[in-house]
């Protein structure tokens, strides 16, 4: 609020007190995507267009998913009585989602080929282009519903194939290399996080980062606030759902863990 420290430094403060790390790819720390302008030359970090929306989760930026976000929470039924409904079945960070991003740069390449069995995944699910995952997330998938890491505002190296991995090609012939920039970025990944960390410092974000941290770290993680924000996730990837040490079936207990593993963990309430 007085400007004393940045908002990069605050929001790695909450991780940290949320228990996030950088040591666990379960609990990576989380950071918001801050704009959706990935096509203009030049950004305007004056127009509040070219933000999204940091007051709703990633699942609710356009009308028509968040619609039938709502009607999945409102329609669903679980015969056995043991899933409480949710808006989402997958959630904004999990070691897949770190590793998917962070794929280009070892060790994280030896870490994205473990998780996915020994192999590269299919070329048109890798990350490779900015805006594409920004539309991904925000309207296209409604199994994708991702925020970023902090890598995004500091680290150019990971936007590069510097290993010259063959991550394969698309179904429409790209071959995928360094992740395509938006056009503000110039084709240089320094600029794109020069650019993209002065939006994250910028007036418009600094006035509306808050609502954002209501969301993730705050009192819209759960609860009635979470179901009127359409902010409820699958009710494993909340701490303390679940008492894994008190689950008689060995499959389950092994089936529950994996769950987790895979899927991602709410952060600590702050």
């Amino acid at each position: 609020k007085r400007g004393e420290i940045s908002n990069f430094q605050y929001l790695m403060h909450l991780n940290t007190l949320a228990g996030r790390s950088y040591n666990d790819l379960m609990q990576y720390p989380v950071f918001p995507w801050i704009l959706a302008d990935y096509d203009s030359e030049e950004l305007d970090l004056t127009n509040p267009k070219t933000f999204r929306n940091l007051a709703k989760p990633m699942g609710a930026q356009t009308e028509d998913r968040l619609a039938q976000y709502k009607k999945r929470y409102k329609d669903w039924e679980d015969p056995n009585g043991e899933t409480p409904a949710y808006h989402y079945g997958t959630h904004y960070s999990s070691a897949m989602i770190v590793a998917s991003y962070l794929v280009r740069m070892e060790p994280f390449t030896q870490i994205f080929l473990r998780l996915q069995g020994g192999h590269f995944d299919l070329a048109d699910r890798m990350f490779h282009s900015v805006r594409e995952a920004w539309y991904s997330a925000s309207k296209h998938n409604m199994a994708d519903v991702k925020e970023l890491i902090p890598e995004f505002f500091y680290l150019p190296e990971f936007l590069l194939n510097s290993n010259n991995f063959d991550l394969g090609c698309k179904q429409n012939g790209t071959k995928l290399g360094d992740v395509i920039l938006p056009p503000w970025a110039k084709g240089d990944p320094r600029e794109f996080i020069r650019v993209h960390r002065e939006a994250l410092e910028c007036d418009f974000v600094s006035a509306h980062l808050h609502e954002w941290i209501d969301l993730i770290f705050g009192y819209k993680q759960q609860g009635p606030a979470a179901v009127e924000a359409v902010n409820v996730f699958h009710h494993l990837f909340y701490e303390g759902q679940v008492d894994i040490y008190n689950i008689n079936d060995p499959l389950k207990e092994t089936a529950t863990i994996g769950f987790i593993n895979n899927f991602g963990q709410i952060p600590k309430q702050v």
